[in-house]
């Protein structure tokens, strides 16, 4: 039977109550006993919501930490403490999930890289957008040939208006960027995994600050505060492997384009492509001929019954807790991240200096 695994939450926000807590609470081998925030009441209604008879609420995550019991904990901070943190519970035995990006920088994302390793202990990092449906049957198609090799690709991560004007989002200091590294993050990591090319050679990238400065500006949630608007409201990159395949990644918050994608990924190889835009499609030629395959994913097979689907954070969370009890290797690891955020560094340093970034400095 099963270890029942008991977790503990840092960071209650809306990621905590959106995403982590209410997959958790679905699987019958996790037990949520601890919850930590700055904002006492924030720990104290997830517990009340999530937790187990006994839960602890705490504000100082070091305190958390100390509770030998705990088996793994989930950080769901802002991106400036993800670092800190991952570090401090692995080192104090714990396994961790760290939402995305990795960390604020890639010199942070390589210390809980060197943590995970020195400890034993296992990380994974928040990228649920691998477990769609769409997603996991295209990987299968990746991994088993079907697209030839990979050498063009697009990560889309474009919304029209939606900048999100809680939290700290808009602060490049907490943050470290704006959509790229937001959003743009998810798109990237879905690229590369279907590709399953983690060998940047170089990079350029821009950011723009086109709209962050209008007042009263149409938005999904409401009007942004343009005095507090210090990150970019839209990036763009060109990344080019080892191998000669060439990524462009497009990023916005804020951009008029009625071309709108997020977290999705077109992917072009020697026998045949794929793009999100329009549901899951495969297009290819085939005895002289072109076609297009529109990949039926509803898990209905008769009218009456649409069979049983879960969503990704679902998945995510069940394939990561199976990880920690079969001893397996997560699903994202954290070396994968790790080459997420330093393309995404380079591309901010590419928009700075306005020169190309080589991975590899001897290139």
């Amino acid at each position: 039977m099963s270890k029942t695994y008991r977790v503990g939450i840092i960071g209650c926000g809306g990621i905590a109550n959106g995403k982590h807590l209410p997959s958790l609470s679905k699987l019958d081998n996790v037990e949520l006993v601890a919850f930590c925030d700055i904002v006492q009441e924030r720990a104290e209604e997830a517990k009340e919501k999530y937790g187990s008879a006994e839960a602890q609420v705490y504000t100082d995550y070091q305190e958390l930490l100390q509770d030998e019991t705990i088996d793994i904990v989930h950080v769901l901070t802002p991106n400036i403490s993800h670092a800190e943190i991952s570090i401090a519970a692995l080192e104090s035995g714990k396994h961790v999930m760290c939402e995305k990006p990795m960390a604020k920088t890639s010199a942070e994302a390589q210390k809980m890289l060197e943590a995970a390793e020195r400890t034993g202990k296992k990380l994974t990092i928040g990228y649920n957008n691998r477990f769609r449906e769409d997603s996991l049957y295209l990987k299968q198609m990746c991994e088993a040939g079907e697209l030839g090799s990979i050498y063009f690709a697009k990560a889309h991560a474009i919304r029209r208006r939606a900048v999100p004007t809680w939290g700290v989002f808009l602060d490049e200091e907490k943050q470290g960027g704006g959509p790229l590294i937001d959003i743009g993050t998810h798109a990237l990591d879905l690229t590369l995994w279907m590709m399953d090319n983690y060998q940047p050679k170089v990079v350029l990238g821009t950011t723009h600050h086109e709209l962050s400065q209008r007042e009263n500006a149409a938005n999904a949630w409401g009007p942004w505060d343009p005095k507090k608007f210090s990150v970019e409201d839209s990036a763009f990159g060109m990344i080019v492997m080892e191998n000669g395949a060439t990524i462009m990644l497009e990023s916005s918050w804020a951009l008029n384009s009625l071309d709108v994608d997020e977290a999705k990924c077109s992917l072009s190889g020697s026998e045949a492509g794929a793009d999100m835009k329009n549901g899951l499609r495969i297009n290819g030629e085939k005895f002289s001929r072109l076609y297009t395959n529109e990949i039926e994913l509803s898990a209905g097979g008769v009218a009456f019954y649409d069979g049983k689907s879960e969503s990704a954070p679902d998945v995510e969370m069940r394939k990561w807790i199976e990880a920690i009890d079969k001893d397996l290797e997560p699903v994202v690891t954290p070396k994968q991240a790790l080459v997420v955020s330093q393309i995404l560094e380079a591309l901010y340093e590419s928009a700075r200096t306005g020169k190309a970034v080589y991975m590899n400095e001897s290139n």
